[in-house]
This record gives C-alpha cells, sequence and structure tokens, in this order.
C-alpha cells in the first residue's frame, strides 16, 4: 500500500510541477516558451486556463491526500 501510495505521489508532483509552469504569468513561463503559448494554440485562452486551474486544483487535492495518505501508513 505505501509503495502505491509513493508511486501516485510522485506522479503527482511531476504533474504539479507540469501544471503549475503551464500557468500563464506563474510559474517559469512555460506557455511562453514556444512563441504565443499553449492557449494561443489551443483555442479560448479563458476556457482553457479555466479547465486549467480546475485540474491543478484536483491534482494538488490528489497530492495533499497522498501525503496524508502516507504518513498515516507510515506511523502505523
Amino acid at each position: 500500500m505505501v509503495i502505491g501510495v509513493s508511486i501516485v505521489l510522485i506522479i503527482t508532483s511531476l504533474l504539479m510541477m507540469l501544471l503549475v509552469l503551464l500557468h500563464k504569468g506563474k510559474g517559469g513561463g512555460l506557455s511562453d516558451l514556444f512563441g504565443g503559448g499553449v492557449s494561443s494554440s489551443l483555442g479560448s485562452s479563458s476556457v482553457f486556463e479555466r479547465n486549467l486551474d480546475r485540474i491543478t486544483i484536483f491534482t494538488g487535492i490528489v497530492w495533499f491526500l497522498c501525503i496524508i495518505a502516507l504518513n498515516l501508513l507510515m506511523n502505523r
């Protein structure tokens, strides 16, 4: 069980880094790296940014729950 939660934690950590970098005006500006950004190539930027925010929040919640679960499993 600990190994499974650890794997999910590693995957969500990497995904969180990527999602934060994709946010326009936040992170490292990965969205502007390829001349215009990801949002301009995917259509309406407001819809894309809203969905990106939702995915980032969901991934952050999963990441936080993995940390709590791993702490509880390691203390037993």
